[in-house]
């Protein structure tokens, strides 16, 4: 596995189940540049977490679009597959997501999620700033699903930190402290906690 943090989106290109249309699309990287995105990686098709995480992430499609964030689900499963599994999973019902096929691994092994022998994904959740970098990654093994307000709120914490040049504290939400790191620099160098407390950050 390769770490992806600050490195810039790989190219890819693939075809795709668009599942509000219910039409078969090519969808690439260049879609996805220039805006905030989120490139989700998923074992299988047909499988038991995985469709608790779409749906998850599709009850929270309008908010991560009111954002200003594209979503893509990826697994190594075939266009075809994918669009089987959204009419029969009665958990995706509704679904609005795009989900991409990459039966050969090769976007999987570019963003280094690929499981060599077994030939699906590991969960893999990238976020993508407008300048087509990648600066959040969580990486898990396939039986534990991820938390989708957990990332909707790293979101909100990067996309507060790319327009303010602040960072931002552990647990941070709007209207929460930042640390102005932008303009107090020497100020606060071994004084975080004269800024903010540990009641604060975990309020």
């Amino acid at each position: 596995m390769a770490n992806m943090v600050l490195k810039e989106l790989p190219k890819f290109e693939m075809m795709a189940f668009n599942a509000e249309t219910g039409k078969f699309v090519k969808v690439s990287d260049e879609q996805y540049r220039g805006k905030w995105a989120v490139i989700c990686f998923y074992p299988a098709d047909f499988t038991f977490v995985c469709p608790t995480e779409i749906a998850a992430m599709n009850a929270k499609l309008d908010e991560l679009r009111s954002l200003g964030v594209e979503v893509l689900a990826i697994s190594t499963d075939t266009h075809y597959s994918h669009k089987r599994f959204v009419e029969t999973e009665p958990l995706l019902k509704g679904l609005k997501m795009t989900i991409g096929a990459d039966p050969t691994g090769e976007v999987s092994r570019a963003f280094g999620v690929y499981i060599e022998g077994e030939g699906v994904a590991l969960r893999g959740r990238f976020i993508v700033n407008p300048d087509g970098i990648i600066v959040a990654e969580e990486t898990i093994a396939p039986a534990v699903g991820r938390n989708v307000n957990e990332l909707i709120r790293q979101i909100k914490a990067w996309q507060h930190a790319y327009k303010t040049g602040e960072v931002t504290p552990a647990n941070w939400r709007p209207g929460k402290k930042t640390l102005p790191v932008n303009t107090d620099e020497e100020k606060m160098t071994g004084r975080v906690g004269d800024y903010v407390t540990i009641e604060e950050i975990l309020s």
